[in-house]
């Protein structure tokens, strides 16, 4: 090939990627990067380099039960319609309200009220006292109404309230757990591992299992190992929480120079950006472009504002995002170690443009080769009948061939 060709190759080698005449894993480097390059008519997409404060956008936007982490405990438990409750009244003496005086031998100068239920209206009934006003009060508060309401009548009365069973401060545990159902919530508060665990566990792999907290319309969601490595997830459980265990593999699809080209499963409850390149066998050493390292992937439109993307360009709350890695540099690779892996991600790499100028040569070289073959056998033909026929040159006329040896 001619200098002057040859530099002319190399000129049309960045619009050669998108050419249908030559095979290829994927878009090219600049179709992917230039969004003008891609048709019109195609999903429109943001393009965003991988830096440092990307990176902590999206940290700070991964699926964790952190939305529900507070400093302060659980409230204390309430009683509600339903609610079955012991009362015992203590009185300092005999021969007060409770206690008479020929008594006789007694454990001691109480008295113990058959358990009764919240009624419809949020009361119990304790004698002497009328009706006293549970609904929505602590134990402790329970205890003090009694007491006034007896004060007057009974030898300096003490009360003990305590709850016999729950049926409205309840936790929902449903899905992968083993005993399914709703648990009573208890005094002491607790946290999700703690729910889980009074459930029967978890009923698939850990790497897999994913959890799903409600509380009061709002929803949240984690993988079942961000409460054991990161214990900030691992939050207090209220009354009348939804906590759902779900098994979802986390998958990613690998394409492009890589060295294998597949679906790759996280194995792990988290994967970084690095392992999930070596997971796919690393960057091919004769074909890649380690600067072309690309992300495929759909972001909510309040992570995509946050890094700086105009969402108003993009229909719908999902904003389809293509993430760039440079491993070219150095440095990228502490990036990619901290990039976490989302279920369902696309990882592509491109080619180098060495291989696209491969191609092309190759590709010229078969149109030349097609073009030269028939003009030596038609040339090849006709001296061979010349031959035949004992007239003119008995030398057949060779002409150049472009064919592969």
């Amino acid at each position: 090939m001619r200098p002057a060709a040859f530099v002319a190759t190399m000129l049309l080698v960045p619009t050669l990627g998108g050419c249908a005449l030559l095979p290829a894993t994927g878009p090219s480097e600049i179709a992917v990067r230039d969004a003008s390059y891609v048709n019109p008519d195609s999903l429109p997409h943001a393009f965003v380099k991988v830096t440092p404060q990307v990176v902590s956008v999206l940290a700070s936007s991964a699926p964790r039960l952190t939305r529900f982490a507070t400093q302060q405990r659980p409230k204390d438990l309430r009683f509600g319609i339903g609610d079955t409750i012991s009362v015992t009244i203590f009185e300092a003496s005999t021969g007060g309200l409770f206690i008479p005086a020929e008594a006789g031998v007694r454990p001691g100068n109480f008295i113990t009220i058959p358990t009764q239920a919240v009624d419809t209206h949020g009361n119990i009934s304790i004698p002497y006292a009328g009706n006293i006003r549970a609904l929505g009060r602590t134990k402790d508060e329970v205890q003090q109404a009694i007491v006034e309401a007896l004060k007057n009548r009974a030898i300096d009365p003490q009360v003990v309230v305590s709850t016999v069973d729950q049926q409205t401060s309840l936790v929902t545990m449903v899905g992968e757990v083993g005993r399914p159902g709703r648990v009573p919530i208890t005094a002491t508060p607790e946290r999700v591992l703690d729910y889980i665990a009074r459930a029967g566990g978890t009923q698939g792999p850990a790497s897999e299992m994913w959890i799903m907290l409600e509380r009061h319309g709002s929803r949240a969601t984690a993988p079942l190992g961000s409460l054991i490595y990161e214990p900030a997830n691992n939050v207090f459980v209220h009354a009348n929480d939804t906590v759902f265990l779900y098994r979802e593999p986390q998958t990613f699809l690998a394409f492009g120079a890589l060295g294998r080209q597949q679906q790759y499963p996280f194995g792990a409850w988290r994967l970084s950006l690095a392992e999930a390149v070596s997971k796919a066998g690393g960057l091919l050493d004769g074909q890649a472009n380690p600067a072309s390292v690309f992300l495929y992937r759909g972001e909510p439109c309040e992570v995509a504002s946050a890094m700086g993307i105009d969402c108003s360009k993009y229909p719908g709350p999902i904003v389809p995002v293509i993430y760039n890695m440079n491993f070219r540099d150095p440095s990228s690779f502490f990036l990619a170690t901290k990039f976490e892996m989302r279920n369902k991600d696309v990882l592509y790499v491109t080619n180098s443009a060495s291989v696209e100028v491969g191609k092309f040569v190759a590709f010229l070289h078969t149109l030349n080769t097609a073009v030269q073959d028939p003009m030596s056998t038609v040339t090849q033909g006709y001296a061979l009948r010349n031959l035949i026929n004992g007239s003119g040159s008995s030398t057949i006329i060779a002409t150049p061939s472009t064919s592969t040896p």
